[in-house]
């Protein structure tokens, strides 16, 4: 899995609505956090309500699905993602997530403006996601909400 200090590799996808989206698009908005994620992971299921809430702060956020169309709609909807998600799809082999060294999900990046990675890890870790919503401004965590500390990916 790519590191903090990597550079991210370029890459164009499908959005959810038919269109395409490249990185470099992205970064003409700021930095990203790219979240990527298969819905049939507990853990996953987990962190992206969290990563909803931080994309509702300064720092955009965009999922990016490990599943095709149909299922990752049902995964928006089950659990309320307003986030614009992309497809990294498994008949075209995961072309991102290998790109990006993957090998466990949720995975988790902070691409900068220039093309570098600042942070990257992969699971449910409650004080990164908490470092991230206080960079977007927003708190992912409210007071009656019972999450664990750590969960591997």
């Amino acid at each position: 899995m790519l590191k903090a200090g990597s550079k991210a590799p370029e890459f164009t996808l499908d959005d959810m609505s038919g269109g395409k989206k490249s990185l470099s698009e992205i970064l003409k908005n700021g930095p990203a956090l790219l979240g990527f994620y298969k819905i049939s992971c507990p853990v996953c299921q987990l962190t992206f309500p969290y990563l909803e809430r931080i994309s509702k702060g300064s720092l955009q956020v965009i999922g990016i699905s490990q599943d095709d169309e149909r299922g990752t709609e049902k995964f928006q909807k089950n659990h309320n993602l307003t986030m614009p998600v992309l497809l990294d799809r498994d008949r075209e082999d995961y072309p991102v997530s290998n790109a990006f060294g993957i090998t466990h999900v949720p995975s988790i990046f902070v691409v900068e403006p220039d093309g570098n990675i600042s942070l990257a890890f992969d699971g449910f870790v409650k004080r990164e996601l908490e470092s991230l919503g206080a960079r977007s401004g927003v708190a992912p965590f409210g007071p009656d909400d019972h999450v664990p500390e750590w969960k591997a990916g």
